[in-house]
């Protein structure tokens, strides 16, 4: 399998630390609101690169962080909590809003089809492994106290800014609008590691520390929730492309400064949901999420397809008219699987050369745009209804579409309206039989009869009754 490598900058061969397993790290949200789609985009790519890690036959631990401390309004480690915003806005405590957030995420998800990770940790679980770890830099050298915070020293690091080949001062804190310098670090891209309450009075949750009580930093959580979980190495990390710097970057920076090697071979960066403006952010008000999509009559699925028909590592342009086009796709998709019959033999030898299709996409840098022409490829194929339905309920796997329960769903729905129309019958017939009562009423019998021997030539029989006139259909 070929991923791109955010690390290298090059596609590589994935190739695990222990063969046949895959330990992989997934960035998971600061539940102080809800997930916009933006944010969305990101974890349906993981969900379907977890998902072809096991569709290729990996044993795939995967482990995700709920960031419920420490993550400050802005790259400096200045600002709000964003939890103590969130408490704020809306009059709860920090843990009120963590729980309320955490459960819509995950009910979002669970919308998406997005599985849920096989470990989910929230961060205020690892308060001792972040300690030991901070413990463990400051006994190395990598870290400072000042100010009564505790700090990482970037300038102990052969190489800091590993994602990227920018000049130092372009990435200077300062630059940024909005970023205020704190003058408590040494060097200007240092970072937090373990705030006090010198900084934050106001800071809801406290924990005892060797050096006060306080709270940890946004970046040394995933550390420490990672080497708590996965040990001391990782084969995979996967985010948003936001997150590349400076979240992975101090990451990587405290993590390996700890270790003394090397901490994780492969960095998977989802890029940007945009809107016509530009990147979709909470912070600018374009907050679309999955509920909003539902109010306006979109399945979250649709978006999910949307979303699929883009590869990962190119910005994705949301508009209501690209929705539209995946809703239109997607519902004709299903209409196309509801008209197969699941008769005849699977044909081996097709559905293997099917399936090595499908895998060939996914395994070209997760290419879900081939993957979905797989699909298509599949309804077309010259073989039977069965191995083309096997096939498809084979891709599904992955792509998470619900296809074949979609389509028994129509079949299901269409069947019910054939039998209600029936029940009522039909419109035009209906409207024949009371033109020929008219007819008869008015004493023109050739008419009546004109109108029944029409009915019959198409195989509709009258059935005149006290009652009325029924019919019945002669095939």
């Amino acid at each position: 399998m070929l991923l791109y490598n955010s690390l290298s900058r090059t596609r590589e061969e994935f190739v695990p630390l222990e063969p046949g397993k895959v330990k992989m790290y997934t960035c998971g949200p600061t539940v102080y609101h809800f997930a916009h789609i933006g944010n969305l985009r990101t974890y349906i790519m993981e969900d379907v690169l977890e998902k072809t890690f096991r569709y290729l036959g990996y044993d795939v631990t995967r482990v995700m962080n709920i960031t419920d401390v420490g993550h400050l309004a802005s790259d400096a480690d200045t600002g709000e909590d964003k939890m103590l915003k969130g408490a704020r806005r809306e009059n709860k405590s920090v843990m009120e809003i963590a729980k309320f957030y955490t459960d819509a995420f995950f009910a979002d998800c669970e919308k998406l089809n997005i599985k849920r990770p096989d470990v989910v940790e929230p961060a205020t679980n690892c308060i001792d492994e972040y300690i030991k770890i901070i413990e463990g830099l400051l006994e190395k050298g990598s870290a400072y106290a000042a100010g009564g915070n505790i700090y990482f020293d970037t300038s102990t690091l052969p190489k800091y800014y590993v994602f990227n080949d920018h000049d130092e001062e372009d990435l200077a804190v300062g630059v940024r609008e909005g970023v205020e310098e704190d003058t408590n670090k040494r060097n200007k891209n240092d970072f937090v590691l373990w705030f006090t309450k010198s900084k934050f009075e106001d800071q809801a949750l406290k924990w005892d520390s060797p050096w006060g009580v306080g709270y940890p930093g946004w970046h040394i959580e995933c550390s420490g929730i990672s080497l708590k979980h996965l040990g001391g190495t990782l084969d995979l990390h996967a985010g948003g492309i936001d997150n590349a710097f400076p979240h992975h970057t101090n990451e990587i920076a405290q993590s390996e400064s700890y270790l003394g090697h090397k901490w994780c071979n492969y960095w998977f960066h989802v890029h940007h949901l945009n809107t016509d403006t530009g990147k979709m952010s909470k912070s600018k008000g374009e907050f679309l999420t999955v509920s909003l999509l539902e109010q306006k009559g979109y399945a979250p699925l649709a978006y999910r397809l949307f979303c699929l028909q883009s590869h990962y590592r190119r910005n994705l342009v949301f508009s209501w008219e690209n929705l539209d086009n995946a809703v239109v796709a997607y519902n004709k998709l299903i209409a196309r699987i509801a008209a197969l019959k699941p008769e005849g033999e699977v044909d081996e030898a097709a559905l293997a050369e099917l399936k090595a299709g499908f895998a060939g996409a996914l395994e070209n840098d997760l290419n879900t745009s081939l993957a979905v022409t797989a699909l298509y490829d599949a309804l077309k194929a010259k073989t039977s209804d069965a191995t083309k339905l096997a096939a498809l309920a084979d891709f599904d796997r992955v792509l998470s579409l619900n296809l074949i329960a979609a389509a028994e769903a129509l079949r299901n729905q269409q069947a019910e309206a054939k039998a209600a129309e029936t029940e009522a019958g039909d419109p035009e017939i209906l409207a024949a039989i009371a033109a020929r009562a008219a007819a008869k009423k008015e004493r023109n019998f050739a008419e009546a009869d004109r109108i029944r021997d029409e009915l019959a030539a198409r195989g509709i029989i009258l059935v005149d009754t006290r009652e009325g006139t029924t019919y019945r259909i002669e095939n």
